[in-house]
């Protein structure tokens, strides 16, 4: 392991505590001295030298590792690790109902505490469940280790009852993977499978144990480094390259930081704002990258792309240079690529090479770990005592941010009717900021909680940005709340959304997760109703869910408390409800298929042709609004 990576991973410990239900603690952040061996310090280093089955190791090795949950759910092929867990003094079972929750529940664990999350499954369909978690946490480049039983050895490949070639199936989406052949590589396999799910571009690595070697006897010896010649992250960056990039920040009078995930997988985020704030930088932030930069800071102009701020998109558009950092310019944020951002030079910064340059030319491109790359330029332009050239800049972002809001009280709603936004900050007033996790499902609710909804600190807004997965926000909200029992968690549902997984409420009520549920109900798949509102002549194809269930009586089917509301004058106290509800709850708050999610930047369209966006200068109104049933560009 190379010094860099020792220092790194030494001075970051996780952003939540324990998971609360851990038998037998151990410590969360190595020091210095132990970086490099195992993290966990757990009874599995205890066992060094023992003789057990192989089932025995896969559960040693995780509690050699540090490992205090896992996620799972069990069957035939991985009935041994089972049996071997049964015997453990470390670590918590989180039994799922479904093999997609426990992977979205071990990714908002991760998400939330920065540690690597892990689930065991069995074979067959138990595995082939697990792979859209699995694409999720790839796509969002999330740590998580999925162990998955398999068939006998022997009969792998002959179409056996419950296998499936998991390692195949799930090869493009998994940053590693591996199937055990024999137990003299299995604790290198899963120390191996650690150092790589966390260090570089973190991601998701499969193991697979075949149930005939997990009976196989063996002495455990957990190696304390690991030997992966062909891997080796940069963490480092060319420091000629950080040179030309301080002397082009120097020069730069409409500078933008645009800011993705990459800043919190790092642990970068104060060396971010020391930089905005030297060089009176204003920052864009991504959907992952939401939380990275405070909300309060007046640098911060919050989202940006395709449902971001007018007054976003129009300083990517009119900006000089952008310092892109841990981000990948997402189709969602550039909108018509080759209209996007036409007089910037382009400073790219980030751990995984393959990402600079894939989508926009790069001036000055650096490959490296976020915090030490951000650390030096900002050493550098102290250095050399450098001053901002951005008042001019910042002032004009100013003026259109005070001209085009993303919500305004003259806007004119109707007051029968629940405003969306109105719901969003509502919720974010009455959340403490540093002790609470918001996590959402995926859809029109996503947008408008990203864009009304106040964080001030990394991992405290948790959603699928690259898959889009809908199905990831309540699981994942339960294994937040597992992984931080400090911290009030909220999940921010649609009705179409929650009804992929709304399984795992029996889930939260048996290990008593006080996880909230607040759910966006208007009756549709709202998103891609508004698409078909605005781009599709209004021909509304399978978007309408007539049939949604009465979620009140669903919650109390589940042991929740639960409360639907459906008139704005409802909602204060709803909300206060929920949140003092001492264990999970569900508010179903009614609202109308016509919301739509605005400002909205068209399929194919630039990133300053913004529809919807508020004018206050014209009597807080939205303009540019096509009108219902308009055929649309995007089609």
């Amino acid at each position: 392991m190379s010094e860099r990576i020792e220092e790194r991973d030494a001075g970051e410990p996780a952003a939540c505590g324990a998971a609360g239900r851990q038998k037998a603690s151990a410590p969360r952040a190595a020091s210095a001295a132990a970086v490099g061996a195992p993290r966990g310090l757990g009874s599995g280093t205890a066992k060094q030298g023992s003789t057990m089955i192989a089932a025995e190791a896969v559960i040693a090795s995780l509690e050699a590792e540090g490992v205090d949950v896992v996620f799972g759910y069990p069957g035939g092929q991985a009935i041994k690790m089972y049996d071997a867990l049964y015997d453990s003094q470390q670590i918590t079972h989180v039994l799922s109902r479904h093999e997609q929750g426990a992977v979205h529940e071990a990714d908002g664990y991760a998400r939330a505490t920065g540690n690597v999350g892990v689930v065991i499954v069995t074979s067959g369909p138990g595995a082939t469940n697990t792979v859209t978690g699995i694409a999720t946490a790839y796509m969002d480049s999330v740590p998580l280790v999925v162990i998955t039983g398999q068939v006998p050895r022997g009969v792998i490949g002959t179409d056996s009852f419950q296998e499936s070639d998991i390692v195949g199936i799930s090869m493009p989406v998994v940053k590693h993977s591996y199937l055990l052949q024999s137990t003299d590589e299995l604790t290198r396999t899963f120390r191996e499978a650690f150092h790589i799910a966390k260090t570089g571009r973190p991601g998701p690595v499969l193991i697979d144990v075949p149930s005939d070697l997990a009976s196989e006897s063996m002495v455990f010896a957990y190696p304390d480094d690991v030997n992966l010649p062909s891997y080796k992250p940069t963490y480092r960056g060319n420091a000629k390259q950080i040179k030309q990039a301080v002397a082009r920040i120097k020069q730069a009078e409409r500078p933008v930081l645009y800011v993705g995930g990459g800043i919190v997988s790092s642990g970068a985020a104060d060396e971010l704002i020391r930089l905005a704030e030297l060089m009176q930088i204003p920052a864009v932030t991504t959907l992952m990258g939401k939380g990275a930069f405070p909300a309060s800071h007046e640098l911060n102009l919050g989202p940006v792309g395709m449902h971001g701020s007018k007054y976003a998109n129009l300083a990517m558009t009119e900006s000089d240079l952008i310092i892109a950092a841990g981000a990948r310019f997402s189709d969602r944020v550039t909108g018509k690529l080759d209209e996007f951002a036409p007089h910037a030079d382009v400073i790219h910064i980030d751990i995984d090479p393959a990402e600079i340059g894939k989508v926009r030319e790069v001036q000055i491109p650096i490959v490296g770990d976020l915090k030490g790359v951000l650390g030096g330029i900002v050493a550098a332009l102290e250095k050399e005592n450098a001053q901002p050239a951005t008042s001019d800049w910042v002032e004009r972002i100013s003026a259109w941010r005070s001209r085009y809001p993303f919500y305004h009280p003259d806007l004119g709603d109707s007051p029968e009717e629940i405003v969306p936004e109105v719901v969003m900050r509502k919720l974010s007033g009455l959340l403490d900021p540093q002790n609470s996790i918001v996590v959402t499902e995926v859809g029109q609710h996503q947008m408008w909680a990203a864009q009304s909804i106040d964080r001030e600190a990394p991992r405290t807004f948790l959603s699928s940005g690259g898959l889009g997965t809908m199905g990831f926000g309540f699981p994942a909200a339960i294994g937040a709340a597992i992984g931080c029992p400090e911290k009030r968690v909220v999940c921010v549902a649609g009705d179409g959304s929650f009804q992929m997984n709304s399984q795992e409420m029996a889930t939260a009520a048996v290990h008593g997760t006080p996880v909230k549920v607040l759910i966006m109900d208007n009756r549709c798949l709202g998103m891609v109703h508004q698409w078909q509102r605005l781009f599709y002549e209004g021909r509304y194809s399978a978007t309408l869910l007539d049939a949604t269930p009465d979620f009140v009586k669903l919650a109390d089917a589940y042991g929740w408390q639960g409360e639907r509301v459906e008139h704005p004058d409802q909602l204060d106290a709803a909300l206060a409800r929920m949140l003092e509800a001492p264990g999970p709850y569900l508010l179903d708050v009614a609202i109308s298929r016509d919301q739509n999610v605005y400002p909205m930047v068209a399929p194919g369209r630039a990133l300053d042709e913004v529809m919807g966006a508020i004018d206050v200068a014209v009597g807080a109104v939205r303009i540019d609004v096509p009108a219902a049933g308009q055929k649309g560009e995007g089609r």
